[in-house]
């Protein structure tokens, strides 16, 4: 049943949105898998994304002549899924590359299977470093920056912190583990006085509260490394807060400044918390500006970062596509190296050393405005700043 609702979900989708072109005029085919049902708070406005590029690109007349026709799946979060929705997308439907996926297990999935049936993939959000070093392939790239790299854009501002004594939380799965040992490898790079006291690693989706928090309080931290997001963070920030755990110590939280987790808590929001995220209110340039008025002018909503990520995925596509002057998978994979897009949070290059975006992220602090979650005092961080050299990171990936 899942595999037909997939099934019957991408057709109404290509129909509604009107991404098919009309009976028997040939189309660009590209498939498509996310995690829709299962993570909608990053999903949905990612999705929001990509359809607004693609309606753009095909009213412009599309590229290489043709109108770009996706077919999208939701993998409900279950890499298996998403590997049988991707066999079928290349076999049955024929499309010329795979785009998508949220959660890095995932992702891998995606990753393994571009591999083995040597298909171009796009990681649009899975953060794993293992995605694009550990298990990287000469198939697959990554847009977002890696779990590594936002991880060490928020240790460069911790290190200045006077706290000595750190607790660590995060979920019990790939993006977790990773973010908590890339903090603790980091931080102690630049502060080797520091001492971790204990973590929490609860299942995705599962945190327990009261028992986390509690746990957490009880390792006497002078400051707390968070990595959970969704429903677990909103559990976590509301029972912490309740609790008092965070009073006086400081909280360095990834993703956590990004409207699709923040926004939910209204005046309950967390205020004072190191963040990545994404102040799209604030963000005064050309290029964001029209894309946040086409994006209200679509939606009648603000985006969020996942719009932003499923936009520049897109982005990626057509103009792979185009400087490839084909759909030949050779002749895409030499155009993704070294491809840069100008997305609407600036120009993104794909290295070709590890196949990774050099997109960055906005490193702030939370506050309350008019009784809105905002992120203050904020900067970009340009992810070709947290990226390994080329000669470092070909020592961390398979060679192809």
């Amino acid at each position: 049943m899942r595999r037909i609702h997939g099934l019957l979900g991408a057709a109404v989708l290509t129909a509604l949105l009107g991404l098919a072109s009309p009976a028997g005029a040939q189309t660009i085919k590209v498939g498509e898998i996310n995690s829709y049902s299962a993570q909608p708070p990053f999903t949905l406005p990612y999705r929001n994304g990509w359809q607004l590029f693609v309606e753009e690109l095909n009213a412009s007349g599309g590229v290489l002549g043709q109108q770009l026709e996706v077919i999208s799946r939701d993998d409900g979060g279950k890499p298996a899924d998403a590997v049988t929705f991707a066999n079928e997308l290349v076999t049955k439907d024929k499309v010329v590359l795979l785009a998508g996926a949220f959660l890095s297990n995932v992702g891998l999935a995606l990753g393994d299977f571009a591999k083995q049936h040597q298909v171009l993939y796009i990681a649009a959000e899975p953060l794993s470093d293992a995605v694009t070093w550990a298990k990287g392939n000469k198939y697959t790239y990554r847009l977002r920056p890696s779990t590594y790299m936002q991880t060490a854009m928020l240790v460069e501002e911790a290190a200045r912190m006077p706290a000595k004594r750190w607790a660590l939380i995060g979920p019990n799965y790939e993006y977790g583990q990773s973010a908590i040992a890339n903090f603790k490898k980091l931080l102690l790079a630049q502060r080797p006085d520091v001492e971790f006291v204990g973590e929490q690693l609860p299942a995705l989706g599962k945190l327990e509260a009261g028992p986390t928090v509690e746990a957490l309080e009880s390792y006497r931290p002078d400051a707390i490394f968070n990595a959970t997001f969704g429903g677990d963070l909103i559990k976590f920030a509301r029972e912490g807060a309740t609790r008092g755990l965070f009073k006086g110590r400081e909280v360095v939280s990834l993703l956590s400044g990004e409207p699709e987790y923040i926004d939910p808590m209204k005046d309950d929001a967390p205020q004072g918390w190191l963040v990545t995220g994404y102040p799209w209110y604030d963000i005064d340039t050309p290029a964001h500006n029209k894309f946040v008025k086409a994006y209200q002018a679509r939606y009648n909503d603000y985006p969020r970062m996942g719009s932003v990520v499923g936009y520049a995925t897109f982005q990626t596509i057509a103009a792979a596509l185009k400087k490839a002057g084909s759909t030949d998978t050779a002749k895409l994979l030499a155009a993704m190296d070294g491809l840069t897009i100008e997305t609407p949070i600036g120009p993104v290059t794909y290295r070709p050393s590890d196949h990774q975006a050099t997109m960055g992220a906005f490193v702030g602090r939370t506050a309350i405005k008019d009784g809105k979650p905002v992120m203050v005092g904020w900067k970009y961080a340009d992810g070709a700043k947290y990226l390994p050299s080329p000669a470092e990171t070909a020592k961390l990936r398979p060679q192809d």
